[in-house]
C-alpha cells in the first residue's frame, strides 16, 4: 500500500467508484481508495439503480447524460461488460394541469443540453406501458433513454478501469482518523499511515463519521425507503420487451422491470429518518427490518394504476437507507473551512448520476472548476446552521414530494426560521409573505390581505399586481426592505486594499468613502466572484456579496490570505442587518432621521459610503442601488436593527413610505440589467463572455486566471450575454428555458420577469455571438411555446442612471 498519493478516495460507493475512475481520467494517476468493508457495501448494493436524463436544473441534465454515456460504454467493453437495460424508456406520469406546465419547462431546459424529452397524452402511455390504467392522467414525460443498471458491476467496472491507469483500491481497509497538515492530511488506517494532499468523503451514510475526523459536519440524512420485488408478471412476458420506467408524483410510487416482474418503489408519507444516533459499525451489506404496512396507503394507490400488482406475489422487500441533503441535491465539491478537503455525498439517486458526479469532482480538483458551473452541487450552499436535525426534517419533507418538483417561488415549510432577525415578526405582522436565501427568512412580498395565497407556477401569479404595486411605491415615493443576510465581511489590516486589489480582475476603489463593483476570476478564466467593496479607510474594507456566496467567499479570501497574518477576516452576515431605503423621497427621509449628515447629492454621492447615525445608532450607509432608483443601504447592528426600522416607518409616513419585497426588487433588477451571482454569473463564461469588459483591467501586472483569460480571448467568445424582451406576456422566461432559432438551440436564459416600470416581459441569457447584437430575434422556449424574443440594450430603464444620481 502507498504510503503518499496526490488524493484519496473514502468510500467505496458509486461516488468513490466514480471519483477515483475520474481523477484517472482528468491526470491524476497517483490515487487510492479506502474501503472498510468490500466494494458498494452500503446504500449501492441494494440501490434501485434507475438511470434517467431528467433533471431540474442544466448541470443535473448534463451530469446524467455523461453518466448515460459512461455506462453504456461500461456496457458495451468486450473485456468486461457490465448489466445496463439502456433506452427501456421513461413514464413520468402527469394527473394535474401544473405536472404538465412543469414538464414543458424541463423539456426546455433538456432541450438547452442536447435531450430531447417527449410529451404524451393519456392514452399514449397506455399504449407504450401495457400494465397502466390510464384513468384520471392527463400524459407523461417520456424519456427515451430511462433504464437501470446493475450497481454492483458498474462499481467493479470503474475501480478496474482506475486500477488499469495507476489508482489503487484497497477494501477492509477502515479510515481510523484524519489530521490536517500544512499541505494535506494523513490518513490515518490499521495498515499504516498515507500522506495524501487531498482527501475526499465519499463515505455515503457514514459520511458524517468521516467528517467528524475532520471537525465538520455535513448537512446529510438518511432516510428508510422500501421496494418490493414482484414475482413474474404475464403481462410483462407478452409485451414481448422490457416495459418503460414509471414513476407518479400523484401517487409517490415508481416501477421498472426486473426480470419478468415489476421493482415498485414507495415514497410513504409515513417515512422514518435513519441512523440519526448513530449507526451500528457492522451494519454493512445489511437492509432494515421489513415494514410493508407503513406504505399500505400508498400501495392502495398504486393498485388502481396497475391492478396486475394485485394478480401476483412479492417475492423480496428491500428496506435499507438513502442518503439526502436539505434540498434533495448531493453535496460535491469543496468541504467549507477545510483545505484540500472534498466530498461527494447525500447522493439521493446515486447509481444514475454518480458517474456525472463523480466527472465534475474529477474537474474542480484538477482543473479548478468543471465544464459546468456546480454551484447547485457545492457542500458551501448550507452552512452550519444546516445541521442533521435540520437536514433530517428535510429529508422528511422532499421524501413525502419525491416527484413533486418544486415550483417557482415555492418555499416548503419544513425547518423554517432558522436565519431570523429582530425584524422577522415585525414583517410577519404587517403581511410578509417569506421565502428563503441561505437559511434566511426574507420578504417575498407583502400580501394584500390576509387570506392571499399565490397559486405557485410557471406563469405569472396572483402576485403580480402586488409586486405592481410595491414597485410603484419605490418609483414614486421611497419603500423600506430588508435583505437580511446578504454577504459582509470586514478585510483589515496594513496594505490590505492593495491584496485585495492583486486578487480582483478590475480596480478597486482608491479613495476613502468610495464603493465600487468587483469580479474575481477562476483558474479557467471565467466569473466566479462578485463582490461591493467599500474602501472605510486605509487599511479597512468592507466585502459585500450574495448571501448564498456566504461560505465560498469566505474560503476564497481565507485561501489567499498573506502568510504573516497582517490581514484579517471578520465575517458580519450574523451581526448585522441591511435596510433599503429606495425612491425619490429617499434622501429626504434619511435627512430627517439622520440630520447630523449632509445627506445631499453632493455632499453623499452615489457610490459613497459613510458611518452615520440613525437616531442613537451607528450604521454604515452605502449610496447604492439594486433597483435604479435613488437609494442606500443601510448596515445595521442587530441590537439596534429594531430602533432604526420604526425611525424609519414614522419618519417616513408623511412621505408615503412602504414595504417592498425580493420579487420587487427582482423585478426592477431587471430593468436595469443587473445580474444575480449564480444565475446571471456563472463560471461556464468569462468575463467578456459575460458582458463585464469594464471591469476587467488587463494592463494590471496579474490576478488570479489573468493568463487563462487572455487565452480564451485569443481564441475568441462561444457565447455573449445579451438582454432580450420576450414579444408575448403570457408567461415569464425562466432560467434554462432554451432560446432558439428555428429548431436549432442557439443559448440559454438565466433569468427573466416582468418588468413593472417598463411594462415589458425581460430575459437574460447567453446566446451564440452573431445573434448578440441588439435588435437581433430569435424565439424561446418557454412552457412548450416558440416564443419570438428581441435583443435589447440591457439597461430598460433609466438608462442615464439620473434617478439613482437625483439630487
Amino acid at each position: 500500500m502507498r504510503t503518499t498519493a496526490r488524493a484519496v478516495v473514502i468510500g467505496g460507493g458509486i461516488g468513490g467508484c466514480s471519483a477515483l475512475y475520474h481523477l484517472t481520467q482528468e491526470g491524476w494517476t497517483d490515487v487510492m481508495l479506502l474501503e472498510r468493508d468490500e466494494l458498494t457495501s452500503g446504500t449501492t448494493w441494494h440501490s434501485a439503480a434507475q438511470v434517467t436524463n431528467f433533471g431540474a436544473v442544466q448541470t443535473m441534465v448534463g451530469l446524467k447524460s455523461h453518466s448515460i454515456a459512461l455506462y453504456k460504454e461500461l456496457a458495451e467493453d468486450p473485456d468486461y461488460p457490465i448489466n445496463y437495460h439502456h433506452a427501456d424508456g421513461g413514464l413520468r406520469l402527469a394527473s394535474e394541469p401544473w405536472h404538465i406546465e412543469g414538464y414543458r419547462h424541463f423539456m426546455s431546459v433538456a432541450r438547452g443540453m442536447g435531450v430531447e424529452f417527449e410529451l404524451i397524452d393519456a392514452e399514449e402511455c397506455a399504449r407504450r406501458h401495457p400494465l397502466i390504467v390510464p384513468g384520471g392522467l392527463l400524459g407523461a414525460l417520456w424519456d427515451p433513454l430511462d433504464g437501470d443498471i446493475d450497481p454492483a458491476q458498474l462499481c467493479q467496472a470503474l475501480a478496474r478501469r482506475a486500477r488499469k491507469a495507476g489508482a489503487e483500491v484497497h477494501r477492509h481497509t477502515p479510515v481510523t482518523g484524519l489530521t490536517e497538515t500544512a499541505d494535506g492530511w494523513i490518513v490515518h488506517t490499521p495498515k499504516g499511515d498515507i500522506h495524501a494532499e487531498h482527501v475526499i468523503n465519499a463515505g455515503g451514510y457514514r459520511c458524517n463519521e468521516v467528517g467528524a475526523m475532520m471537525g465538520v459536519q455535513l448537512p446529510v440524512a438518511s432516510m428508510e425507503h422500501q421496494y418490493f420485488l414482484t414475482e413474474p408478471l404475464a403481462g410483462i412476458e407478452a409485451f414481448g420487451r422490457r416495459v418503460p420506467l414509471i414513476r407518479c408524483p400523484t401517487d409517490d410510487f415508481y416501477a421498472r422491470q426486473e426480470k419478468q416482474g415489476l421493482l415498485v418503489g414507495f415514497y410513504e408519507q409515513d417515512c422514518r429518518t435513519w441512523g440519526l444516533d448513530g449507526i451500528d459499525p457492522g451494519f454493512t451489506m445489511a437492509l432494515s427490518p421489513d415494514d410493508p404496512d407503513r406504505v399500505l396507503p400508498v400501495l392502495e394507490n398504486v393498485f388502481e394504476r396497475m391492478p396486475c400488482l394485485t394478480e401476483t406475489g412479492i417475492h423480496t422487500i428491500i428496506n435499507g437507507p438513502i442518503t439526502y441533503t436539505p434540498d434533495g441535491l448531493p453535496l460535491v465539491g469543496r468541504i467549507p473551512r477545510r483545505r484540500n478537503a472534498w466530498c461527494i455525498t447525500g447522493l439521493r439517486a446515486g447509481l444514475g448520476e454518480g458517474g456525472g458526479h463523480g466527472w465534475l469532482l474529477a474537474q474542480m480538483m484538477v482543473h479548478g472548476e468543471a465544464v459546468y458551473d456546480t454551484w447547485c452541487l457545492d457542500p458551501r450552499r448550507f452552512g452550519p446552521w444546516a445541521t442533521v436535525e435540520f437536514t433530517a426534517l428535510k429529508a422528511v419533507e422532499d421524501y413525502q414530494n419525491e416527484f413533486r418538483f418544486h415550483r417557482p417561488h415555492e418555499h416548503r415549510p419544513a425547518g423554517r426560521r432558522m436565519r431570523t432577525t429582530p425584524l422577522t415578526p415585525v414583517l410577519a405582522a404587517a403581511g410578509a409573505e417569506f421565502g428563503v436565501v441561505n437559511g434566511w427568512e426574507r420578504a417575498l412580498y407583502y400580501k394584500p390581505a390576509p387570506d392571499f395565497t399565490e397559486t405557485h407556477g410557471f406563469g405569472f401569479t396572483e402576485t403580480h399586481d402586488v409586486v405592481a404595486r410595491e414597485v410603484e411605491t419605490v418609483r414614486d415615493r421611497v419603500g423600506l426592505a430588508e435583505v437580511n443576510g446578504f454577504n459582509r465581511i470586514e478585510i483589515a489590516g496594513p496594505g490590505a486594499r492593495d491584496w485585495l486589489d492583486g486578487l480582483v480582475c478590475g480596480r478597486l476603489p482608491k479613495r476613502t468613502g468610495r464603493v465600487g463593483l468587483c469580479y474575481a476570476l477562476a483558474e479557467t478564466g471565467c466569473v466566479k466572484i462578485e463582490a461591493t467593496v467599500a474602501l472605510m479607510a486605509e487599511d479597512r474594507l468592507l466585502w459585500g456579496s450574495a448571501a448564498a456566496a456566504e461560505l465560498h467567499d469566505l474560503d476564497w479570501l481565507t485561501e489567499r490570505l498573506p502568510a504573516d497574518g497582517s490581514i484579517t477576516l471578520r465575517p458580519l452576515v450574523d451581526e448585522m442587518t441591511i435596510l433599503v431605503v429606495a425612491g425619490p423621497k429617499a434622501r429626504a427621509l434619511m435627512a430627517s432621521v439622520s440630520p447630523r449628515t449632509d445627506w445631499s447629492a453632493e455632499a453623499f454621492p452615489w457610490l459613497a459610503a459613510r458611518r452615520v447615525f440613525v437616531g442613537p445608532v451607528e450604521v454604515i450607509a452605502l449610496a447604492v442601488s439594486f433597483s435604479g432608483e435613488l437609494a442606500w443601504e443601510l448596515h445595521v447592528p442587530n441590537a439596534g436593527l429594531l430602533r432604526v426600522h420604526d425611525l424609519l416607518v414614522e419618519a417616513g409616513a408623511p412621505l408615503g413610505l412602504g414595504r417592498f419585497g425580493n420579487l420587487a426588487v427582482e423585478s426592477m433588477r431587471l430593468e436595469k440589467g443587473y445580474r444575480h451571482w449564480k444565475a446571471d454569473l456563472i463560471t461556464e463564461f468569462d468575463p467578456f463572455e459575460s458582458a463585464l469588459e469594464r471591469f476587467v483591467d488587463l494592463g494590471k501586472p496579474d490576478f488570479p486566471g489573468k493568463a487563462a483569460l487572455l487565452a480564451r480571448q485569443a481564441q475568441g467568445p462561444r457565447r455573449r450575454f445579451v438582454s432580450f424582451v420576450v414579444e408575448d406576456g403570457a408567461a415569464p422566461i425562466h432560467a434554462g428555458d432554451s432560446l432558439m432559432q428555428g429548431d436549432r438551440v442557439v443559448g440559454t436564459a438565466s433569468s427573466g420577469g416582468w418588468g413593472h416600470r417598463v411594462g415589458e416581459n425581460i430575459g437574460m441569457g447567453f446566446v451564440e455571438p452573431a445573434l448578440a447584437a441588439e435588435g437581433t430575434v430569435f424565439e424561446a422556449l418557454i412552457l412548450g411555446r416558440l416564443v419570438p424574443v428581441r435583443v435589447v440594450a440591457p439597461c430598460r430603464y433609466d438608462p442615464g442612471n439620473t434617478r439613482l444620481r437625483a439630487g
